[in-house]
């Protein structure tokens, strides 16, 4: 190594692959491996590493994430129906499991190995893995040999477009991602879920209970409160590590109650070691009953100064430049109209495939289109668009600048919630009704 080259390679510098020698496990004679360093939209930095044997011809490549964690895990359903969704992108992390329902099939998650290929791909990886020993098993089980037949036979229709399936990946690292045909619309074969890990997802991630640290210092305050009989101070502030350069730093909390809507938890991080500033809003008090729309009409530039909290369940759109957030994006955020838009923005471009290769020129005119629309409504240089706000556990405030008279831009409406909605948010089993008898008789 010259004493010009840096020591650390930079993950956003895709210009130098490394080279090195390793064995090939088909001839046992030396090959080579190459390790890209890049990033993917949706899917961070990533590692990809491509190993090729001059002696025997074996090729073989890999992907590893190098990026963080999400603070959630995700599970993406796709309803294929043709084949032309063979062509969908999709990124499958080295903890994401896959499962095609309609053959009650999983393929379980593979610690040593990411992919970035196509659904195509992907069942033609599964095809692969089925027929290898099929020879071996058709002499010693048949029956085991017929029924895996039956299962290769059905992913080859699934793969030819002749039959309509659904793909579900489960990924508690939350770095998978399926292309969206329809941006930036809702593409309506795709869903999005978000979950809360379970302690034993988090020790299969490697990483330590989030909220352990965040339960203990509002404990201690707690217990110190009790003890000193001392008001809570008005910013609490608990050690964590920052998602970016894992260095110790710390988080503030406050709780904050806006008037003509109800209490909010707000936290903020500031690593002193890289610069990285992260905030997020958690909404205080019991779940509504009902959800809660907020339409608002921006007909003047100060529209773009309200301010707007979008909790992590809120979704946003405006019709008129075909904008549509399914809830979960962006998660919690107190900010401006404005501020809000131009991290719709900035998520936007760095979510999309539409600057590779793989991109068409239209979808890259379509794209580009949007998020022109989408500047020119930020700057206020579009009005008369319609903004609109819906949380189903109605735990989203956009300020009406009239308060506490009604603001003639802006309508809200109660609505109820149906079954799968309170079923996506885990309302279905909960049972708050006669808690404590319940309890008692147990």
């Amino acid at each position: 190594m010259s004493s010009n080259e840096p020591l650390f390679v930079d993950l956003h510098d895709n210009t130098k692959p490394t080279e090195i020698e390793s064995l090939c496990m088909k001839c046992q004679e030396t090959g080579m491996t190459r390790f890209l360093f890049t990033k993917i939209p949706h899917f961070k930095e990533i590692i990809v590493m491509a190993f090729e044997c001059p002696h025997c011809g074996f090729r073989n490549n890999e992907l590893q994430s190098a990026g963080a964690f999400n603070e959630k895990g995700e599970t993406v359903t796709l309803k294929v129906e043709g084949k032309e969704d063979m062509n969908r992108q999709l990124v499958k992390s080295d903890y994401a499991a896959v499962r095609f329902e309609e053959l009650d099939m999983d393929i379980p998650a593979n610690r040593s190995r990411g992919l970035l290929t196509t659904v195509e791909g992907l069942l033609s990886n599964a095809i692969d893995d089925l027929a290898e020993g099929q020879p071996v098993r058709k002499h010693v089980d048949e029956a085991l040999h017929d029924k895996i037949q039956q299962i290769i036979d059905t992913l080859e229709q699934y793969r030819d477009g002749a039959q309509p399936f659904t793909l579900v990946i489960d990924d508690p690292s939350g770095n998978s991602y399926v292309e969206n045909r329809c941006l930036p619309a809702h593409d309506p074969q795709l869903n999005l879920r978000w979950y809360v890990r379970t302690p034993e997802q988090n020790a299969e991630l490697g990483i330590g209970n989030d909220q352990s640290a965040t339960e203990q210092a509002l404990d201690q305050q707690q217990q110190q409160q009790n003890n000193e009989d001392e008001e809570v101070p008005e910013v609490l502030t608990f050690p964590a590590n920052c998602s970016h350069c894992h260095a110790p730093s710390e988080t503030n909390m406050h709780i904050l109650d806006i008037p003509h809507f109800k209490e909010v938890v707000i936290m903020a991080t500031n690593c002193d070691h890289c610069g990285y500033k992260n905030n997020e809003v958690k909404a205080g008090g019991p779940i509504s009953d009902k959800g809660k729309r907020i339409t608002l009409k921006l007909t003047d530039a100060e529209d773009l100064s309200r301010d707007i909290l979008k909790s992590e369940t809120c979704g946003l759109s405006i019709p008129e430049i075909d904008l549509e957030l399914t809830p979960g994006t962006l998660g919690g955020r107190f900010t401006t109209v404005e501020g809000l838009l131009r991290q719709v923005h900035t998520e936007l471009e760095e979510r999309a495939f539409s600057h590779g290769d793989s991109s068409t020129a239209e979808s890259k005119e379509k794209w580009e289109s949007f998020l022109k629309n989408l500047d020119e409504v930020a700057e206020g240089k579009r009005l008369g668009v319609t903004l609109i706000v819906d949380d189903p556990l109605a735990n989203s405030y956009l300020q009406n600048l009239y308060a506490p008279d009604d603001d003639p831009e802006m309508t809200i409406e109660d609505y109820e919630r149906d079954f799968d909605t309170n079923e996506s948010l885990g309302l279905n089993d909960m049972n708050t009704d006669n808690y404590h008898a319940d309890h008692a008789d147990a």
